[in-house]
């Protein structure tokens, strides 16, 4: 069996926890000082508002091409 430091489960968490809290302390450490727009909230709204428009755009286009394919299935029946 690997050695731990607590147990088995609280090792996993303590390693995710240290490592957000890490990275919290980096981003509002004024030493680093990091842009606004370069933290990382901002980039994750910019990216999933990206991925939002890439995605009903891609459903319009979809449901132009389904809808003739559907009516011809329906009507076929």
């Amino acid at each position: 069996m690997p050695p731990v430091l607590l147990s088995r489960t609280l090792d996993p968490l303590l390693g995710v926890f240290t490592g957000i809290f890490a990275y919290h302390l980096y981003e509002t450490n004024p030493r680093t000082a990091i842009a606004e727009e370069d933290r990382l909230t901002p980039l994750l709204r910019w990216k999933y508002a990206r991925w939002q428009n890439e995605r009903q755009r891609r459903l319009s286009a979809d449901e132009e091409v389904d809808l003739g394919t559907i009516r011809a299935e329906v009507e076929k029946a």
